[in-house]
């Protein structure tokens, strides 16, 4: 009886050793702040700015950083620190929502290709080669150039470049866990294809597309800036931080600030999903248990 007592303050709920495991890392924890601090920062960009995202200031146009533009002002005299706070809302928004739509679609199709397998398998892994075969970029910029510029349809674009991944890590998920025993013993009760897939295959298979996701929606921010910096992205005068990036290219040396403060936007929030990405990976990775 006393051994029993002595074990059971060693169990720990999944929840809870989680984040135990993940409060040990302690650069991904600061990453998790960082990247909560900006979101936070975004939705609260109505109320904290200083200023509107298109509200001119003609008698500071191009002016430095100061106590009255905490990054300074660009071409027209807009607060650059008020239009970073704004396109934070754009620029998340394309990063999780494009994850989102492309996590659904991946993941549904790696659970019937893996679960299923034969010819179901051979025809989505053969559409997701093809996927593959172009560069991220390009494939983005191809869906864009079909649908037309504006953010819906970068949305769509980083969404269709984000399915083969998610569709190949899922199916490699499946195909293990369908052999364990505990989604044996259900498919030998006579437990139906879509209770298996659902309750017992797809719950094994959300760390590894959590930890994904975490690391893509950094790469659909980087992707949605770079489609904007071309102008196949957010119109002017949107402050999506690619478009403003684009905007100050032509006074680089005169007025960096127009670039420098979208820059480090862009750098920080990505940085910070990709080192979050790690930290999760470490912590829900059941091998280093």
């Amino acid at each position: 009886m006393s051994e029993l007592t002595l074990a059971a303050p060693s169990l720990r709920s999944p929840s809870s050793e989680f984040w135990r495991r993940f409060r040990r890392k302690r650069v991904a924890v600061v990453a998790g702040c960082v990247l909560l601090t900006i979101i936070l920062s975004a939705i609260a960009a109505p109320w904290i700015a200083p200023y509107g995202p298109a509200t001119p200031d003609y008698d500071n146009v191009l002016a430095g950083p100061s106590w009255q533009h905490l990054c300074g002002t660009d071409t027209f005299g807009r607060d650059i620190f008020s239009r970073i706070l704004w396109g934070g809302r754009i620029s998340l928004t394309v990063g999780f929502v494009s994850v989102a739509l492309g996590g659904l679609a991946g993941v549904a199709l790696g659970l019937i290709s893996g679960f299923f397998g034969g010819l179901w398998d051979s025809l989505i892994m053969r559409l997701m080669d093809v996927l593959l075969a172009f560069p991220g970029i390009l494939l983005a910029i191809g869906v864009v150039a079909l649908l037309g510029p504006g953010i819906d349809n970068v949305i769509y674009a980083i969404a269709v470049f984000s399915v083969p991944v998610f569709a190949r890590l899922v199916r490699g998920s499946t195909l293990a866990l369908k052999q364990t025993l505990y989604v044996q013993a259900a498919r030998s009760i006579g437990v139906r294809a879509p209770m298996l897939m659902l309750r017992h295959i797809l719950p094994g298979t959300l760390p590894s597309v959590i930890v994904y996701s975490s690391l893509r929606v950094g790469t659909s921010i980087l992707t949605a800036a770079a489609l904007s910096f071309i102008g196949l992205g957010a119109p002017p005068p949107s402050p999506e931080w690619g478009a403003m990036l684009a905007e100050g290219r032509s006074y680089l040396g005169v007025a960096d600030q127009i670039t420098l403060f979208p820059g480090l936007a862009i750098f920080v929030t990505v940085l910070a999903f990709n080192v979050l990405g790690d930290g999760l990976r470490d912590a829900l990775d059941q091998k280093l248990r």
